[in-house]
């Protein structure tokens, strides 16, 4: 049989794989370097850290797959007259041990990593640091975000506002359904419920705006249910706590109850003082819980589905 001139189909579907390997990496990349691969604090570098580590362990069957296979395709093609057809092989004891030491060696290495990542970057362990944390309450409400800072005597909603270099210790829990608070920049996405609290240990490195969310579809509201973390200095930040502090409304009892009815797409809203022990009486329940996914007027498709 004749080589072809112009290459022969192997190499061509090899090519044509490659270019779109390349594609979907350029794709993969263009998308998360602007948040998760682009940290800005301690917790988040650490976490991409591991990101790096799980993809190379696993490139590491990966890359030879896919060239083992381009090889096999391209040498056992209909032009090469080498290669050898053996209908009657079954059996390699050689091939056997690298197909399966390869795979155990990687599930070994990827749960050493998971081991010592969820240890080191455990949620509720403090940061280590010289400075001493911010405390920062954090209610998911339908569909907001309230943030109480409990020594500073003053809240906000959808603005978190945090010192640059300073660890923040949040507490969180949920006045209404499961929500997960999440600024992927800094890392340790937590989810909050209603009726527990659990604990968060963040930092920005430096100043800056970063985009915080709820990771967790919780409703109607979920799409605009997020937030803006704006880290600053720490002279701008006891300027900021004292400049709140000099307003008028505040956060008792009843406006809790009015802040917690449902609604859609809030503006930022500072307080310029919240009742002491507002958080805890969340968590335990001495203030009724929100209404959940269910308000008591129903929704337009609500209204469709009933009148039909």
């Amino acid at each position: 049989m004749d080589r072809p001139q112009t290459g022969s189909p192997g190499a061509e579907r090899a090519t044509a794989v490659l270019r779109v390997l390349a594609v979907l990496a350029a794709f993969g990349v263009t998308g998360c370097s602007s948040v998760v691969l682009d940290p800005k604090g301690p917790v988040g570098s650490a976490e991409t850290i591991i990101l790096y580590n799980a993809l190379a362990i696993m490139l590491a069957i990966v890359v030879p797959t896919i060239v083992a296979t381009l090889v096999v395709a391209w040498w056992f093609r209909a032009s090469n007259t080498r290669a050898k057809y053996r209908p009657e092989w079954v059996f390699s004891g050689r091939i056997e041990l690298v197909v399966w030491s390869i795979p155990l060696m990687v599930i070994l290495l990827l749960s050493g990593v998971i081991w010592s990542g969820s240890h080191a970057l455990d949620p509720a362990q403090p940061l280590r640091s010289t400075v001493k944390p911010l405390e920062v309450e954090v209610v998911s409400l339908d569909w907001k975000w309230l943030f109480i800072y409990p020594a500073q005597g003053v809240a906000a909603v959808n603005d978190l506002v945090v010192p640059a270099g300073t660890p923040v210790h949040f507490r969180l829990t949920s006045a209404s359904v499961m929500s997960a608070f999440f600024v992927p920049q800094l890392g340790s996405m937590i989810y909050t419920m209603n009726g527990m609290a659990t604990q968060l240990n963040l930092m920005a490195d430096r100043p800056g705006d970063f985009d915080g969310r709820s990771s967790h579809y919780n409703g109607d509201g979920f799409p605009g249910m997020h937030f803006k973390l704006h880290a600053v200095t720490p002279e701008q930040f006891a300027q900021w706590a004292a400049t709140a502090g000099r307003g008028t409304t505040v956060l008792d009892a009843a406006a809790y109850q009015q802040l917690a009815r449902q609604s859609i797409d809030n503006e930022p809203l500072v307080y310029a003082r919240a009742a002491p022990g507002l958080f805890d009486d969340i968590v335990r329940q001495k203030l009724p819980p929100g209404p959940g996914p269910k308000a008591d007027t129903a929704s337009p498709r609500e209204e469709i589905k009933h009148a039909g």
